[in-house]
């Protein structure tokens, strides 16, 4: 029932501690899981102390048993170990804390705490943080490595010296932390949360040596697996030796069997990388050599073909080719010409034939009037009137006499050529003669 109180009538401090217990008092004993982290037995005293630590919630309570009650556990029992107490809860009035005061202590048997991990291991690899898809490939070359182990355990030892031993010129950011015992999850979570924000980081490693299935319970809490998984730097696990297999192995990007082994699986070895280097030159070079033998051959081959061994075959071959087409044309040219000649003379010896300079060069004139028109008719001339005679040899001024039927010279005048030779029909007419 609540205690009614007012600025005016507080409740003392006695009071609400009291009332505090009294409700305490109600309840029953429980049944607690816890991780011993300190433990206190003073000698001659007859109640031991414990603080009983719950690793995932970070949360203790104090726990109180008679030493009659821790005896029966002793020897098992001791910080880092998780156990189970029945416990009643309990309030120390005078100083207003709380305690578990225990009638019974057990061990987390080694069954138990298996049956545990492979429950939280099936649970985990059904959410897929265990799929291979999901993992991380390791860069070839890191240029710095983040290491979570043990201070001067033999895990950093083996991680540092096989690494430098391959790659000397690797650098190493590590994080010496608790690798058991009630702190070791939250130091680890917190270094490896610390490397995966480190800008120059490539990959991280955490290392631990062997030990038992409690010693490596730090490694398979679901906290530091999910942190693991959730990691954008690739997370190598380096935990116990081949046979130990903690879930942070299952979660990481890669496994490594031991410490050892992680090393030679983060780095290279420079020895093999420079035998590599030394092959592929190799055999770039035997490559390289065939190649250009190959090529050789082949100009050689090409060179060898007739075309190339004697090109000017191909230049006097066409020279000839040239040499008859161009006689071929020049005889051509001459037929042509001979021809286009012959054609000419013949044309020519026709309008030579057909030439009034033919007909007078065969004693014919031509009559024509003081206007140029030919006299082709007696009746066209006048008696009297001046004519112009043109012959072969030129021409010469006569006058007609006896009405045009007798010329002035005493010639006739009736088509007969002046020299007496037979008249030709044909050009009898001083007109035709003209034309």
């Amino acid at each position: 029932m609540a205690n009614p109180s007012s600025p005016e009538a507080p409740l003392p401090v006695g009071k609400v501690s009291a009332l505090i217990g009294g409700w305490i008092d109600r309840l029953g004993a429980i049944w607690v899981e816890g991780q011993i982290t300190q433990l206190s037995r003073r000698p001659g005293a007859g109640v031991v102390f414990l603080t009983l630590r719950d690793p995932q919630a970070d949360v203790s309570l104090t726990v109180t048993c008679f030493r009659s009650v821790f005896d029966q556990v002793a020897d098992a029992v001791q910080e880092g170990a998780r156990v189970i107490v029945h416990a009643k809860p309990e309030w120390y009035a005078a100083r207003g804390q709380l305690s578990l005061r225990a009638s019974e202590i057990r061990l987390v048997g080694l069954g138990e705490l298996l049956a545990r991990l492979e429950q939280l291991k099936r649970r985990l690899a059904g959410e897929g943080l265990f799929a291979a898809d999901r993992k991380k490939p390791l860069p070839f070359l890191p240029q710095c490595v983040g290491l979570v182990t043990g201070r001067g355990s033999a895990a950093e030892r083996d991680v540092l010296e096989n690494a430098r031993r391959r790659w000397p010129a690797v650098r190493f950011e590590i994080r010496n932390v608790p690798v058991q015992g009630v702190s070791a999850v939250e130091r680890v979570s917190e270094a490896v949360r610390e490397l995966d924000e480190h800008p120059e980081v490539d990959v991280i490693v955490v290392a631990r040596g062997g030990g038992s299935v409690e010693d490596l319970l730090p490694f398979s809490d679901e906290g530091l697996v999910r942190l693991v998984a959730a990691a954008r730097t690739p997370v190598v696990s380096a935990i116990g030796h081949e046979p130990d297999q903690p879930l942070l192995d299952f979660v990481a990007d890669l496994r490594a069997s031991t410490p050892t082994d992680a090393a030679k699986r983060v780095v290279p070895d420079v020895g093999e990388e420079l035998a590599k280097v030394r092959q592929l030159r190799d055999r770039a070079r035997r490559y390289v050599l065939a190649r250009v033998e190959r090529e050789r051959h082949g100009l050689d081959g090409v060179r060898s073909r007739p075309v190339l061994a004697a090109p000017q075959r191909m230049l006097d071959g066409r020279g000839q080719e040239v040499a008859g087409l161009l006689e071929r044309s020049r005889r051509t040219l001459n037929h042509r010409l001979e021809h286009a000649q012959s054609d000419l003379g013949h044309t020519l010896a026709r309008v030579v034939a057909l030439s009034p300079a033919a007909t007078l060069e065969r004693g014919y004139a031509v009559l024509q009037r003081r206007d140029g028109t030919v006299v082709t008719d007696p009746a066209q001339v006048a008696a009297g009137e001046g004519l112009h005679a043109r012959v072969a040899g030129g021409g010469f001024d006569v006058t007609a006499d006896g009405g045009g039927r007798e010329a002035a010279a005493g010639g006739p005048v009736d088509g007969s050529p002046v020299d007496g030779s037979p008249v030709n029909d044909g050009a009898a007419d001083g007109g035709a003669a003209g034309r």
